[in-house]
């Protein structure tokens, strides 16, 4: 079997030097952590959710798009009423106030946060009252 590698073949009786001072053992389970973590994500069930929700708002003509993010500290579900324009809400999911706030809120679209819990179930019922966008 012969490897392949980058370095010119050794004629007979020829010996490669290895320099062990380059060496480093790395630990893998470091090295691992070590990487850029995975973006936060929304699971199926909150996904459900959420798409039970915006497919009502459509059923009824307030919304008409959508777009989901997945960022490093949050995941981010925007609902539009036409494409192109800036989200009327965001449902965010950001797991690093669960233990704080909740990890769930739903925020308008000039940034007020309308409801945060821990619960997602709980924090899409400020959608059961009629929210609409007035125009100032």
């Amino acid at each position: 079997m012969r490897l392949m590698t980058d370095q010119p073949d050794l004629r007979h009786g020829e010996s490669r030097s290895v320099d062990h001072s380059s060496s480093v053992v790395v630990d893998l389970r470091e090295y691992k952590q070590s990487k850029d973590p995975l973006p936060v994500t929304f699971h199926r069930r909150e996904l459900d959710a959420i798409l039970w929700i915006y497919g009502r708002m459509v059923g009824d003509g307030e919304w008409r798009d959508y777009a989901i993010d997945h960022l490093k500290d949050r995941a981010v579900f925007s609902v539009f009423k036409r494409s192109g324009e800036i989200p009327l809400f965001r449902i965010e999911k950001n797991p690093k106030l669960a233990a704080k706030q909740g990890a769930y809120s739903v925020i308008s679209v000039n940034g007020t946060i309308l409801k945060r819990g821990h619960e997602l179930n709980q924090v899409l019922k400020v959608f059961d009252k009629a929210l609409k966008l007035v125009d100032k």
